[in-house]
């Protein structure tokens, strides 16, 4: 399958990828690539509109059939990955698809579709990306701990990334013109909105 108009953004806890990608909505037409994972539905969260929430059994039994594009079992002991049904059906629409990935899903990504461009985004040190995470009401220092391990490994893999955005602080607008700049180099179809 050849991906048309779908672009990797992907960063550690706290870089603000959502963020981005939510400002990135106002700028173009967005379709989101959801996740298939096997962790636990968090409050507020929507099946088919967040993530696929499925076992860990229907999981396994996916990457058995070969239905997934991409998986790896993240660092709290779930699954993550797209279906290639998924992809087919982001690769169909107009607008630009937006798929969120971990390093792990990029690197995989990167071998079964060599042209995808990956977009890297990063807070400006690792102390403001863990005061982003610490700034969560849900997080103890375990967890702050675990990220802050995962994002230095994470780190390792920068050179797989086409392009890398600095969202410092207080200048979220600026990150979302540098990422939308460089959609709009590659994809006509994000300049429908514009």
């Amino acid at each position: 399958m050849k991906l048309k108009n779908i672009f990797i953004i992907s960063g550690p806890s706290g870089a603000g990828e959502d963020s981005i990608i939510n400002g990135l909505k106002q700028k173009m037409p967005i379709n989101k690539i959801i996740t298939t994972t096997t962790r636990k539905k968090r409050i507020g969260e929507k099946d088919g509109v967040d993530y696929y929430f499925i076992s860990k059994r229907e999981f396994k039994s996916k990457v058995n059939n070969g239905e997934m594009a991409e998986w790896a079992l993240e660092y709290n002991n779930n699954y993550y990955g797209v279906t290639t049904k998924e992809l087919q059906r982001v690769n169909s629409l107009d607008g630009v698809g937006i798929w969120k990935i971990e390093y792990k899903g990029v690197i995989t990504a990167k071998k079964r579709f060599p042209g995808i461009v990956a977009i890297l985004i990063m807070a400006d040190s690792l102390k403001e990306l863990e005061r982003r995470i610490k700034s969560r009401e849900t997080v103890d220092e375990e967890y702050i701990t675990e990220r802050m391990k995962y994002t230095r490994k994470w780190l390792k893999h920068k050179n797989i990334y086409d392009h890398k955005i600095i969202n410092k602080r207080n200048q979220l607008d600026q990150a979302i013109d540098q990422v939308a700049n460089i959609i709009y180099s590659y994809s006509d179809n994000a300049k429908q909105n514009n």
